[in-house]
């Protein structure tokens, strides 16, 4: 029977007991396959209720630590690597740095937009901050910016990212850019334009046009069930993989701790093989605490990590940043720095201010909150509207999208044009698969986050006709 001492414990009860179990698999004191104890055996053990040890349970599921078979319990996992890259064995060195004309998108109903509504940015208390900075950062408002960023934005990131994500970072290996494109310029530069840079399929088309537009080689790779393919990955002899592991968009997938094992080994394969997570919505994971970024399980500084406040404030914030391992930050420094930073000081103290007074977590939470229960309305109108036979809705936990798979016999492209041809954007699966195989899944992208509720049974009621 498992025994842990959970009455020191801070915050709640459930994110204790899956953190002293994660590190019992983590460090095979609790081996693969092994029968773990019966929610309600180990709460009358340990003196809890059973709902703390479900929501334990559950979380370690979602991210692939365990599993359960239906009438038999609960199991560990079977995860190659996982001692070998377990980061309490391993510790991290010290870091030392030295157009065509279109349409308006407005003019149609749309699920396809990926931006968020503009009447939650909290424009009351980004104008006082404004205000403030100018009144108390007189004279750094007109020095020029460190290459990588003002160090009071890239301190709030740090401090950020370790309450909210569990990772230790240092600073000095944040570098903060207009946009992750620009960001993947200097890393294109920095890693190197002759590499094999593989990016997942079906995926983000634009980044392979990024790709291909610094003059480097941009390989798709396919997915499965788990993630990027690592057979596939090492058969087109990739070096760097630019994944999305928390929420792959389109599809939704959120990459197993045994798939994340198995690129963190594949990047310690070879010197000059390395991962770029992108972590572009992990704010929004609606269910459970936020998935452990692949840089938190990195022990051999192989991962670059980005993020960006488009997602979580608005699209119009042009402001990202990614975090580079000890070498590659040293790297960019030595190489670089002559680079200016392309976000004005105004907006870095800002938002600064903004993380580090505590708006920005406060935001966060009200904006799960209010996407929560939007995700929910859609979903029951989704039901109201279409039976089981008719459309399946292919969830996750993460993310402002989910999927829509069409019970019909029509192809993707004759669906997607004959609603556009009356007023209504959506995208297939099949849109963002890089090589034209022509596919018909069937399945479609809703992007929830700025969708019009008023006219969304409306909407339903098209597609409905249309198929």
């Amino acid at each position: 029977m498992l025994s842990y001492d959970l009455s020191q414990t801070n915050g709640p009860i459930y994110k204790s007991l899956y953190n002293f179990i994660l590190k019992d698999i983590q460090n095979g004191k609790l081996k693969a396959h092994q029968k773990l104890p019966s929610k309600r055996s180990l709460a009358q053990n340990l003196g809890i209720s059973t709902i703390s040890i479900e929501n334990a349970y559950d979380q370690l599921i979602s991210e692939g630590y365990i599993y359960t078979l239906p009438k038999k319990g609960y199991f560990v996992s079977a995860i190659e690597n996982i001692d070998q890259l377990n980061i309490k064995t391993i510790p991290k060195a010290a870091v030392h740095i030295k157009t065509q004309e279109k349409k308006a998108e407005s003019e149609y109903f749309t699920f396809s937009s990926n931006r968020i509504e503009n009447v939650n940015f909290p424009f009351s208390i980004w104008a006082k901050l404004i205000r403030e900075t100018i009144s108390t950062k007189e004279e750094e408002l007109l020095e020029l910016s460190p290459c990588g960023g003002v160090r009071d934005l890239r301190q709030a990131i740090a401090h950020h990212l370790e309450s909210f994500r569990g990772m230790t970072v240092n600073p000095d290996q944040i570098i903060v850019g207009a946009g992750t494109e620009y960001l993947y310029g200097l890393l294109i530069k920095l890693l190197g334009n002759d590499k094999i840079y593989c990016i997942e399929n079906p995926g983000y088309k634009k980044l392979k046009q990024i790709y291909e537009s610094n003059g480097v080689t941009c390989i798709p790779v396919a997915m499965d069930d788990k993630g990027l393919s690592i057979n596939e990955l090492r058969n087109v002899q990739g070096q760097i993989a630019h994944i999305s592991p928390t929420h792959h968009f389109p599809t939704g997938i959120c990459m197993l701790a045994s798939r994340r094992y198995e690129m963190l080994a594949w990047a310690n394969e070879k010197e000059d093989n390395y991962i770029i997570e992108d972590d572009y919505d992990s704010e929004f994971r609606l269910k459970g605490k936020p998935i452990p970024p692949l840089f938190s399980l990195d022990v051999f500084d192989k991962v670059i990590y980005m993020n960006t406040f488009s997602k979580s404030l608005t699209s119009t914030i042009r402001i990202s940043y990614m975090i580079l391992p000890e070498k590659l930050a040293n790297r960019f420094y030595q190489t670089l720095a002559f680079y200016s930073c392309t976000v004005s000081t105004f907006e870095q103290y800002t938002l600064a201010s903004f993380i580090s007074q505590g708006y920005f977590e406060k935001h966060i939470n009200r904006m799960r909150l209010h996407y929560g229960r939007k995700r929910e309305r859609v979903i029951a109108t989704i039901k109201k509207c279409f039976s089981e036979k008719e459309c399946t809705i292919i969830e996750n936990d993460s993310g402002l999208h989910f999927i829509l798979e069409f019970m019909t016999d029509k192809s993707d492209q004759c669906i997607k044009q004959a609603l556009q041809d009356k007023g209504i954007l959506i995208r297939p699966v099949s849109d963002f698969e890089m090589l034209d195989t022509n596919t018909n899944k069937h399945q479609f992208i809703l992007n929830y986050s700025a969708i019009d509720m008023e006219r969304l049974t409306w909407a339903l009621g098209t597609i409905k006709e249309v198929l």
